[in-house]
């Protein structure tokens, strides 16, 4: 049996206090804003359109041309997985809280810069809200892995994935308030500035104070994250990084004497026979990695980068489907206010009856049915409403049944988020060493990015109408919508085979999982033992 240092085990068996709730809400205010600023473009992207590329004499309203969408929609998630690549290593080299406010400051500043313009043109207006939305999406992707590595070791080993999962779960509420933000000031602006629809004046369907509407929308996301810096600032190293990393095993036995409440012994000698073995030294690109955690990685990054295709693809292009199934009326009879309304409407119902509920039932079982369950049922589940809602296709667009159709999407989404994508966030975050967690954590997030990328500029073509005269302005004819969900329908049956390569984490302390706890008396045990 492996003895672990005590204020590592103080921390495993720690009950369930205030200062995880703490960390809960201050790790998940950075989800809360990161979900906000991805899901809002979406909202107020038609309204861009509107305003910037209308075209006099056309019969339908302006609209995004496909690269400059692709770009608005997909830079923040280029700059996010640059982000979780760097911070991700950064994170383990200087320590998770010296970076975790360098992420914060980044993304309040530019989440206020993403609704400021540098000239009055479309493509000068266009340049400086790309500009602003890499640089956002580079301090989101630190987010990633340090709030989930954060949690993680600051966690007790029976709920530690719940905690890591309401620190995810936070995104939901993000994506809800996407939704209510937008729904606020497009309401609000629509009441004072009211206009009539596209066909009826094309010019006038556009009043020049929509433009505040998606700026204040954007704007609005460095509220939340500031909120959260002097928190973040005051929260102490993690024990785990400060004693197997930083081995400094006097500081974080203070550290966390205060957090817990408790005297917890430095026990300097142990902690030098635990990261000097040969066992707790390898690097990321050595052969010992690869025996012991390669595979690992191959299951977390391959299932995060398949989930986010499929999950993208549909978050960003939600109001194309709603509008493929008559959920939104045509474009040219609604005014530009009351396009960004509707749209804003589709998505906060969706969130309140899929996307949060979602993350919570994962909150509530993670601990009792385990991650891999989780995730296996989740993609199963995905992949049988998928191809429920694509095969029969042309029975869902009817009118009477588009009911059932939002029932139907609501249940992918549900299942996506009490599944793959809670459970794919939290493996990563518990099964590698800790000098190397954060790394792998960023690692695997940016495979989910490379998916997300794939899904969002991807799905941008494929879901176009295969018969050219019904295509948007711009665009090639695609696979058209059935099409594309079959095969993300697929692409979800093949994230549910990649499942069986992540190992089942419940229950099992950090230093389990990774083999850290064993120093050299333990190994000559092992050796005796063979």
């Amino acid at each position: 049996m492996t003895q672990g240092l005590g204020v590592l085990n103080a921390l495993d068996v720690a009950k369930t206090q205030w200062y995880h709730f703490t960390a809960i809400i201050i790790a998940g205010m950075g989800f809360f804003t990161d979900a906000y600023d991805l899901f809002c473009i979406a909202v107020v992207s038609k309204l861009l359109g509107r305003i910037y590329y209308y075209t006099p004499g056309s019969t339908r309203p302006g609209s995004l041309p496909p690269n400059v969408s692709a770009a608005v929609s997909g830079v923040a998630l280029c700059g996010t997985l640059a982000g979780q690549l760097f911070f991700g290593w950064l994170g383990d080299k200087m320590g998770r809280k010296k970076v975790y406010g360098i992420t914060l400051i980044l993304m309040v500043i530019c989440s206020f810069g993403s609704g400021l313009s540098f000239g009055h043109s479309a493509k000068a207006t266009m340049t400086t809200l790309c500009l602003f939305r890499f640089w956002l999406g580079f301090g989101i992707g630190g987010d990633y892995p340090l709030s989930a590595t954060i949690m993680s070791e600051y966690a007790n080993k029976k709920t530690r994935g719940a905690f890591i999962a309401a620190v995810f779960a936070m995104q939901g509420f993000g994506i809800l308030a996407g939704g209510i933000i937008a729904l606020i000031v497009s309401a609000a602006f629509n009441n004072r500035f009211s206009a009539p629809s596209y066909e009826s004046d094309p010019v006038g369907s556009t009043v020049p104070e929509a433009d505040y509407v998606w700026r204040i929308v954007l704007m609005f996301g460095a509220i939340p994250a500031g909120m959260t810096y002097y928190w973040r600032m005051k929260m102490p190293e993690t024990a785990r990084y400060t004693a197997l990393v930083a081995k400094n095993a006097k500081q974080a036995a203070a550290d966390m004497s205060k957090v817990l409440q408790v005297e917890v012994e430095a026990e300097e000698e142990k902690l030098e026979k635990i990261v000097n073995t040969s066992k707790n030294n390898f690097g990321l690109f050595s052969r010992q990695f690869l025996k012991r955690h390669g595979l690992h990685l191959i299951g977390t990054t391959s299932t995060w980068f398949l989930l986010d295709i499929a999950f993208y693809s549909q978050n960003l292009f939600q109001k194309d489907i709603f509008t493929a199934i008559g959920w939104l009326p045509p474009a040219k009879t609604m005014s530009a206010l009351e396009e960004c309304f509707r749209i804003a409407r589709a998505q906060t119902l969706i969130a309140l009856c899929g996307t949060v509920p979602g993350y919570w039932f994962t909150v509530a079982l993670i601990d009792i049915i385990g991650r891999f369950t989780i995730q296996l049922i989740g993609f199963i589940m995905m992949t049988i409403f998928m191809f429920a809602i694509a095969f029969p296709y042309n029975h869902w667009i009817l009118k009477e049944n588009r009911i059932g159709f939002l029932v139907m999407y609501s249940l992918t989404f549900f299942f996506a988020n009490f599944g793959p994508n809670s459970t794919t966030f939290i493996v990563p975050a518990e099964i590698f060493p800790a000098r190397l967690r954060s790394t792998c954590h960023g690692i695997s997030a940016a495979a989910g990015k490379a998916g997300a990328i794939v899904g969002a500029f991807g799905f941008l073509y494929a879901a176009q109408n295969p018969d050219r005269t019904k295509t948007d302005p711009g665009y090639p004819p695609g696979i058209g919508v059935k099409n594309s969900l079959i095969a993300l329908g697929c692409i979800n049956f093949l994230g549910s085979v990649l499942t069986l390569l992540v190992p089942e984490p419940k229950g099992k302390s950090l230093e389990e999982l990774s083999g850290e706890n064993e120093g050299p008396e333990v190994e000559a045990v092992g050796q005796q033992q063979v």
